[in-house]
């Protein structure tokens, strides 16, 4: 049983919602439901879509300082790290959060809310992906895809979890972080190495050259 008077009136509304739908819901059904009044409703939140969603503005500083803790060394650790946080949030709270994604998918107004809180993050990333890559030339480039990457890999095996098709969430998120931090690397390099032979060198002195190249071509 929830403890907080915030918890109640969390579950007193998405037990509305389920039997009578989102629109047909009003404020002080829901406060009546989690046995407080309306004033006490609106002391914990704005309105009835507040309810549905998770607290973003207590979400949102705790991954920027996951972020802002980040080395060169460290920066996929830090991606890693910060796109977790905001995962186990949403395993933490359950069937509310399965419940959210069932509602979110009927309700358009709502569904649109998500999205501009998806949106939130994206520019959390990028702005820190950016500062970490403002020396490269294609910096701000790489931050764009690398933000986008991770916010997508992390979506897409949160919804894997809200629809009850993925077993093992952990090996999963690490698989999609790993695919994503791939994803945006350093560009390849486009510098080529010309072997020009003007002596009359025998084919085995000429490898021997051409091997040398490679090799100072290839080492980092």
């Amino acid at each position: 049983m929830p403890t907080s008077t915030r918890a109640r009136l969390v579950d007193a509304a998405f037990a509305l919602f389920e039997e009578r739908g989102f629109t047909e819901t009003t404020v002080d059904e829901i406060a009546a439901r989690a046995g407080t009044g309306r004033t006490t409703f609106f002391r914990h939140f704005r309105g009835k879509d507040d309810v549905v969603f998770p607290d973003h503005d207590q979400l949102l500083p705790r991954v920027a300082a996951r972020l802002s803790t980040a080395t060169s060394t460290t920066r996929d650790v830090a991606l890693r790290e910060a796109a977790r946080v905001v995962l186990d949030h949403y395993l933490d709270e359950g069937e509310t959060a399965r419940a959210r994604y069932r509602l979110t998918r009927t309700v358009p107004a709502l569904r649109d809310r998500e999205s501009a809180s998806a949106q939130r993050y994206l520019r959390l990333f990028r702005d820190h992906i950016t500062a970490w890559t403002a020396d490269e030339a294609d910096g701000a480039l790489r931050a764009e895809l690398l933000a986008a990457a991770v916010i997508t890999a992390h979506n897409h095996v949160l919804r894997g979890w809200l629809r009850e098709e993925t077993e093992n969430v952990d090996s999963a998120f690490e698989a999609a972080l790993t695919r994503a931090l791939a994803t945006a690397g350093p560009a390849p390099s486009t510098s080529s190495t010309v072997v020009v032979h003007t002596t009359a060198s025998d084919v085995e002195q000429v490898l021997r050259e051409v091997r040398g190249a490679l090799t100072d071509w290839v080492r980092p």
